[in-house]
């Protein structure tokens, strides 16, 4: 199954959808702001990530810059509060499965996605049901 956690009024986020849908492929949609993050969930997209906050935390938003937050400094449980009470600090889409992450909308990479196109549903079976799944049903 993929997932995207996305934003209102996010260009990248309507293309990135646009390509899932023409493309047949299954996907729950996370919106960022409608959608409470938890810390489990989080920390599975930060092990997924090549780079850790690099890739999925915008550093140069407001919010990290007023408040003076060293997001590569904070332990891990400090971010994840810190990623729950504001998500805005996330880049978007960032678009998930069980063998495939992309942050933000790529041409060329979103293609790769294109491979789970018959994959099912998101059920107790799935090895992150608990991370993800279980707040998916929809």
């Amino acid at each position: 199954m993929v997932v995207i956690y996305t934003s209102n009024g996010c260009a990248s986020c309507r293309k990135a959808k646009k390509f899932l849908k023409d493309n047949d492929i299954n996907f729950i949609e996370k919106n960022i702001f409608n959608t409470l993050l938890n810390p489990d969930e989080i920390k599975y997209l930060l092990k997924r990530s090549e780079n850790g906050t690099e890739d999925i935390i915008s550093k140069r938003s407001k919010i990290v810059q007023e408040s003076g937050v060293n997001v590569d400094e904070l332990p891990i449980n400090e971010l994840c509060d810190f990623i729950v009470k504001n998500p805005s600090v996330l880049k978007r889409p960032i678009i998930i499965s069980e063998n495939n992450l992309q942050i933000g909308y790529d041409e060329e990479e979103i293609s790769l996605f294109k491979a789970i196109r018959n994959a099912v549903k998101c059920d107790n079976n799935c090895p992150h049901y608990e991370i993800c799944g279980s707040n998916l049903e929809a």
